[in-house]
């Protein structure tokens, strides 16, 4: 064999993994058909360290959020990645919304979520100025991370520990071996080659369900929705804003809702929409026709917010395991030990979160008895 392992995806999750799995001296690959690590969904978000209060009861998004925060602030501050701690509002501008927010402590709680407060809307104000609430629930767990630095730490320890990374490198094929995978590659000058691997793990991104047919896993389950998310830059003199601050989630759950967050160069951003696109077209422009609708949200809890102060950003996609109308679905994490493959499907927010946690929920299966990969020698 070639390799003991390979990744396809060097997004957040895949460095985590390559990281976490390079600690026992396999011989490891990680592809990615990007120029560099990082380009998709892990670069695209609000970067936000989340506390794992959104999430049902005994979900993968549940336990590995709140076991992911512990460990990425823990990471983050071994090795001085930049972060705040700057905690979250998350707000009822109405007596209507208060059930929402009685529904969401009660089910942090039950997921392991014990420090969020309760402020009322005078505190709210002595917190945030600007803000305008009846009450809100305070988070102090959740925080800000720059994606970059982390991804830029993990690549750096995956490669100091010998890590071999191929980028502009698609994965075209994937045949049986009596103990793993031959990979067929193609590169960016369309010359292709194959690899041998015992172990082959998806993690890529967006991708993740094509990777699965790909690998020979054709299920319903695997299939994705892409979720475009847009983003506005909102003009505020620099300490107007130091929490980040959340609506009651949207109905369904289809989105968090049209936030604040202050990012650590001080900047404001708020967003994201939640866009439903079918095409699955990869297309990050962001529509200054939608920045009305920014303004209409964020005008229910932001004192003197007007149309001027905001620009559009950025955009990123999630790929959600539903489509509108369907319920939420949790994480999809799929072993195969006959084949020698994991699938990581759905990976989505709160994934920077829960990366970490993600790369020790894999290795555990790796490390185990379950997939018997030896070690190089």
């Amino acid at each position: 064999m070639d390799f003991d392992v390979t990744i396809v995806g060097a997004g957040v999750v895949g460095l985590a993994l390559a990281k976490r799995l390079s600690d026992s001296g396999r011989r490891l690959l990680v592809l990615d058909k990007e120029p560099g690590y990082g380009r998709g969904i892990s670069s695209r978000n609000s970067e936000v360290i989340h506390a794992g209060i959104y999430y049902p009861e005994g979900s993968l998004k549940a336990r590995l959020c709140v076991s992911g925060n512990a460990l990425l602030y823990r990471f983050c501050e071994r090795y001085r990645v930049p972060h705040r701690r700057c905690g979250k509002l998350i707000v009822a501008t109405c007596e209507a919304e208060m059930a929402e927010l009685e529904r969401l402590d009660a089910s942090a709680r039950a997921c392991g979520v014990h420090d969020l407060k309760w402020l009322t809307g005078a505190q709210v104000r002595e917190r945030e100025p600007s803000v305008r609430a009846v009450a809100a629930l305070f988070s102090p767990s959740t925080g800000i991370v720059s994606a970059h630095g982390l991804m830029q730490k993990l690549y750096g320890q995956a490669r100091k520990a010998g890590v071999l990374f191929s980028f502009e490198t698609e994965a075209v094929g994937v045949q049986a071996e009596p103990c793993g995978s031959r990979l067929t590659v193609r590169y960016r000058d369309g010359r292709e080659e194959a690899v041998t691997t015992r172990l082959l793990i998806n993690a890529a991104g967006l991708f993740s369900d094509r990777m699965a047919r790909l690998m020979g896993w054709e299920t319903g389950d695997a299939a994705l929705y892409w979720w475009k998310g847009e983003y506005a830059a909102l003009d505020l003199s620099g300490g107007q804003l130091n929490t980040l601050v959340y609506p009651v989630p949207e109905p369904s759950n289809a989105g968090l809702g049209t936030h604040l967050t202050p990012s650590l160069d001080g900047t404001v951003r708020l967003g994201p929409n939640a866009l439903y696109l079918p095409g699955k077209r990869e297309d990050y422009r962001v529509d200054p026709d939608h920045l009305p609708a920014f303004h209409q949200a964020a005008s229910r809890y932001l004192d003197g917010l007007t149309p001027s102060m905001l620009r559009p950003d950025m955009a990123g996609i999630r790929p959600k395991r539903q489509k509108p109308g369907d319920p939420v679905k949790d994480f999809l994490i799929h072993s195969d030990s006959q084949r020698g493959h994991v699938h990581l499907i759905g990976i989505e927010s709160p994934g920077l979160t829960a990366a970490l946690a993600i790369s020790e929920e894999v290795g555990a299966l790796v490390e185990g008895s379950y997939f018997l990969i030896p070690r190089s020698t």
